[in-house]
Formats: structure tokens, sequence, C-alpha cells
């Protein structure tokens, strides 16, 4: 099997002279990206690869930044159904209200323990500048015939389209930049997210037509038509045409060689078996990073490639968003504290059989779930469904606080499982009450008691596995296998369900939602959905896979448009869905809708560990605020600032015509 990492081999000393993006105003450095004279470095197809190699690698630079709490992929989560900040020793800090702290000027990076909406920005246009400059040069690149040229420039399109797809649903109208330019320009007008997507679609079908299939590439990692197809679909949809969207995920499933994975496959990995042993399932095998790119997985569409060979990146997730079950604020019924210890192999008091660190991680909780993702998705009539894979304790594809056992031998209760609410009386040896019957033994539960998701979170930290002084578990370290997926094919069938639910077919989108559950051995099929089942099957599905919250725009555009109603039977306008202000109960998109009912957001202030919360989101979060360093670079012109933020102008002029946008560059 062939990796991407041949195109870096060989042009690596030119390649890594390419990072010359500023900050907030790097859609207008859309200049070459190496040192050397342009028009001799990509004059053949040696530069062209090495170009379209830094796309690929970007794919996985914006979602992560070495950080050890891997905030940058969290971002898309914080503001969603689903999840919430929750790193409260930052007393409070930005993430929890965003109605008052979300500004052009600041909240937009939050530094190490913050969000990385800054850096969406940033990276989004980086990968656009990368994908411009192949599309700038290949038709000077000599030696290529005509067919090979169109191959590079449907990945550049493909590229490009995945960054403005992102940008677009996260930022709204934003400027469109669509070549290298050869002189400053810092005249950009905003493009209006309706032109931009109507480009993408023609971007990408050119894209279909003249990528390859993976089953006739070499290497893995590359822009494959497969992956060209999912964006299309995607991009239909946002464009209303949803019968082109369902044509295309339906080609996409029958017609490739691809399908769900049924059984166990690939190398078994896995943590501590003494402490919590894994029954190997097939999810579990599906989403460990040496599987990912298995030849038998015939899931996979395209990946996100991050191991050695790959310019690694550390990929700290399970510390990121694992509950901080060792916290101190955790006492066991005693009283004693923290009832959980993440001890290393070569301490004396080391238990192999009570090794949570090594099984779950270092969680440290900077980023949790909601109740809506920990209960609610997953009960039939009333209770759980531990049946299915996903949500699946017996197998150890899913772990409550409640199945980790106190690892503090100083405890009476060492060795028991971990109690949120005390269930008798302790008395010392003085005859004193420590502890009452009923009293709280977790002093924050936002940061230090929820569910995980393991399955989906697990990776082998090689570095630690390899120190028996280490008991510090995060994740991907070096030497790890990181893979990722950037699409699979679980989701061409929610893609279909969607598009068919916007044209009136519930039945045929809960067949397509049953596809999914019956591979994950769910209890319960659906005769009809409503858009909020197909909402929560991806929440079920693609945690931490899909970029939550532009994912959720996008299904709230989508459902404006085409005049379906919710699952609570409110229907949107397509002229105010996405302008709209405040933060009372009514009214704002299905995204505010679906805060406001799943999340803590706008239910008052909460104490935790002694810190006042307020998760509070106003309608019009529903876009990120143009980065006002943006604003100010581009002396020439207006940019147009998102509605309800301040700077918001309804006059300010923007392209409605991405022809037009694209003419301006000239």
């Amino acid at each position: 099997m062939n990796y991407i990492s041949n195109i870096f081999k060989g042009s690596a000393a030119f390649v890594m002279a390419t990072m010359l993006v500023s900050c907030g105003d790097s859609f207008l450095g859309q200049d070459p990206l190496s040192f050397y004279e342009p028009s001799t470095t990509y004059s053949n197809e040696a530069g062209l690869k090495s170009a379209l190699g830094m796309c690929d690698l970007e794919l996985k630079t914006i979602i992560m930044d070495g950080n050890g709490n891997v905030l940058p992929m969290a971002s898309n989560y914080n503001m969603s159904d689903i999840g919430l900040y929750a790193k409260t020793d930052m007393g409070g800090g930005f993430q929890d209200n965003f109605d008052a702290k979300l500004t052009p000027t600041s909240g937009m990076n939050g530094g190490g323990d913050g969000n990385a909406m800054q850096r969406f920005w940033d990276e989004g246009y980086t990968g656009v500048k990368y994908a411009n400059t192949v599309l700038s040069y290949v038709d000077k690149a000599q030696g290529l015939d005509d067919n090979t040229r169109n191959i590079y420039k449907g990945r550049a399109y493909f590229h490009r389209a995945l960054r403005y797809y992102y940008l677009t649903l996260q930022f709204g109208d934003i400027p469109l930049v669509t070549k290298i330019i050869t002189k400053p320009k810092q005249d950009y007008k905003s493009t209006s997210k309706e032109a931009i997507f109507k480009m993408l679609v023609n971007d990408l079908e050119f894209a279909v037509k003249y990528v390859p299939s993976q089953s006739a590439m070499t290497d893995i990692g590359m822009v494959n038509k497969e992956a060209c197809l999912q964006l299309l679909a995607k991009c239909y949809l946002v464009t209303g045409q949803y019968d082109k969207a369902e044509q295309t995920a339906t080609d996409l499933i029958s017609n490739y060689g691809l399908h769900l994975m049924e059984s166990p496959f690939g190398t078994f990995v896995a943590g501590n078996q003494k402490t919590w042993p894994i029954t190997r399932n097939v999810l579990w095998d599906l989403h460990r990073g040496e599987n990912v790119c298995d030849p038998a997985n015939k899931e996979l569409i395209m990946p996100i490639l991050n191991f050695n060979d790959q310019n690694f990146t550390g990929y700290s997730i399970m510390r990121a968003c694992f509950a901080h079950w060792g916290n101190g604020v955790i006492k066991d019924p005693s009283g004693i504290s923290p009832a959980g210890k993440n001890i290393a192999r070569n301490n004396a008091d080391y238990d192999e059989n009570n090794d949570w660190v090594r099984s779950i991680g270092r969680g440290i909780g900077c980023f949790r779930t909601s109740k809506h993702y920990n209960q609610a998705i997953w009960n039939v009539d009333g209770t759980p469904d531990y049946q299915d894979l996903r949500h699946n304790r017996k197998v150890g594809n899913w772990v409550e606080m409640e199945d980790i056992r106190y690892s503090n031998k100083k405890s009476p209760y060492y060795g028991k499982n971990y109690q949120l609410y005390a269930t008798e009386d302790y008395v010392d040896g003085t005859g004193k009450t420590i502890v009452h019957k009923g009293d709280l033994l977790c002093g924050d539960t936002i940061r230090s008691w929820y569910p995980t998701p393991l399955y989906q979170c697990y990776i082998l930290d090689k570095t630690a596995e390899g120190n028996l002084g280490a008991n510090q578990f995060n994740g991907a370290s070096t030497g790890s296998n990181g893979n990722l997926y950037l699409f699979r094919l679980a989701e061409t069938y929610l893609i279909r369900a969607e598009a068919r639910f916007y044209q009136g077919n519930t039945t045929g989108a809960a067949d397509d939602v049953n596809v999914v559950r019956k591979r994950a051995n769910a209890r319960h099929m659906f005769t009809t959905v409503t858009i909020g089942d197909i909402l929560d099957e991806r929440a079920r599905e693609l945690y931490m896979e899909e970029w939550r919250q532009p994912e959720m725009t996008r299904v709230a555009w989508c459902l404006a448009k085409s005049g379906q109603p919710d699952e609570w039977g409110h229907t949107y306008d397509i002229k105010t869905w996405d302008k709209q202000e405040g933060t009372d109960r009514t009214g704002g998109s299905y995204w505010y809708q679906r805060l406001i009912n799943y999340s803590l957001f706008n239910n008052g202030i909460i104490q935790s560990n002694g810190i006042s919360l307020e998760y509070k989101v106003n309608k019009h979060n529903l876009f990120w605020p143009i980065p006002n360093s943006a604003i100010t670079a581009n002396t020439g012109a207006a940019l147009r600032q998102n509605y309800g933020y301040d700077g918001y102008n309804e006059s300010t002029q923007m392209w409605t015509n991405w022809e037009d946008a694209v003419a301006d560059e000239k």
C-alpha cells in the first residue's frame, strides 16, 4: 500500500518554505507557495504534486495543532447540541457565554485552552491558497496531457471546495479568492454564501468527471472520485437540488465497491485489557487508526493521514475529551479524594487490574458531551439501548463514570465502582459521620462526570506505552497511528436520508437511517423519521468525526429552504432563518432550537466547583463573526460583517454571483 508520503519525498525542501500565511488577513496573502521562482517551481508535475501534498497535509492541521488539549476540532462542538466547553478552572472563560463574549475583536482565539475559531479562518484560507496554487499553474506545467492536467484541476477543486464548504458554514458571507494574485489586492468584497455554494457545485461536477476512483489509484490519502461525490452530494443539499443529492449518494453507495463493515477486521488494538476489557467488535476495529486505511476496510471513502511518515501531528483526544476522572473534586464514599489516580507502572502502588489511565486515557475534561448525547438519543421506550454497539458497555465501547473503579489505595472503597451519590452514611473511627447518605461525591459534574464513547476516541499512545514511568496517556503521540476519517460510507447513507427527507420521503429516509442502525445492532428501527432523528443518528455515528456545528448550520439552511418541519413541527423562513436576534426560547434557526432544547444553553446560571457558569448563545451566533483583523487589513473595500455583530451593515455591498467575484480578481 502506498501512502501520499511519497508525494512529499524529494519536494520537502521547498514545500516546507510554504508557511507564509499571516493570521487574520490570511485570505489576502494568496501568494505562491514557494520562496523559489513560481514559474520554475510549478513548471512540471513534481511541483504540482508538492502543492497538492500540502493540500492533503492541511486536512489534518486545520483540526489539530499538536496542542495537548486538542481544541481545534472540539471548537466545532462547543456551540452544538451535543457538547460544551468544560474546563471549569478557566473561571468560565470565554466558551460559556457566546452571546456576551463572541465579537469580531475578541473570543476568536482563546489560546491554548480556548476555542480555535480564528484558526479555522486562517487554516481555511491557507488550504484555499494551496489549492489556488495548483489551479494557477497547472495549465503552464510542461509534460502533462489533457487528462492528467484535468485530474490535477479536479483534485485542487475538491480541496478548495472543502475549505469553502466549512468556511462558509462557519462564517457565512466571506471573500471568495480563486487565484494566486500577482500584485497586492486589498479591495475584496464578500461573496454571498449562496453564490459560493453554486461555484462549489460547478467545480465539484468537474472534479467528479476527471478525478479517478480509488480502485484506479495506487496511493491512499489522495483525493479520489468517491470523496468528490460525497462532497458534491452535500453541496447539492445546500443548493436545494435534493434529487441530485439523492442520485449522487445512490451512485456512491452502489457503484464503487463500497459497503459498511459488518465484522471485525484488521489489527486489534486496545488498552489495558485487565482493567477494561474490549470484546472485539466491528465498530471498535473500524475506528482504530491502524485500520482506517486497511485494504479490507471497504467503508473508507477518504482518510486524514496522521502517522509518522505523514508529518505526524500530536492528537490528544483522550486527554481533551474524556472526563477528568482523576480530579480531586471526586471523592469516594468515605470522603477521600482524589478517589481515582493515574498511576505509572513503575510505581509501588501500581495495580494492573485497576489501571485506568492506560485503559481510557488521562482525561482532563476540556470538552464534554451533553445530556442529549449521553442519554436521550440512546433511549428506547425510556430505557438505554446498550445493545447498540456505539453505546455498548458490555463489549467496552462505551464507558460510564460508574464503570470506573476507585484507584486510590488509601480508600476503603479501593476497587469498587465510582458513585455519584453516597448510598450510605460513612462514620470514621471516632464515630463522626464524614459522608452522609445522598451526598454528592463529585463537586464538578460539568468537567468530571460524563460518559465516553471510548471506541470513537481511543488511540494507543505509543510514547506513553513505551515508558513505564508514564501516567499521561493522551492519545496520538510520536509513534502512534492517528489516522482518521475524512469521509466514510455510513455518512453517505445519512446524506441520502436527508435528501429523501427534504423531498417528503420520510419512509425512504428511515430506510437509510436503519442501514446504519442495523450495522450497529440498535434495538429500534424507524418506519419514518424526522430531521431530528437524522441529526441524532449523525451524532451517534459521527461523534468527533463530523464538524458538528457547520453540519448543523447546513441542516438548518436546508430545512428553511425545503420548507419541511422539524421534530417539533416548526417551519423556517429562508428569508429570515439566519437573521434573527435574541436569547429567548422562540424563533431563531433550527440550529438555535436544538441548542436551547438539547443542551445547557440559555438555561440560567449553573454552579460547578464554586464557579458560576452561564452557557448562553444568541440566535445570531449561528455564524461566527468575520475577524476584525481581516476587515481592517482589507483597506480598499468593506467586508460584510455577519448579522448581529458589531460592524454589521445590511447595505454593505457583496457579490451575489460567483462569476462576478472571480472576474473582480483580475
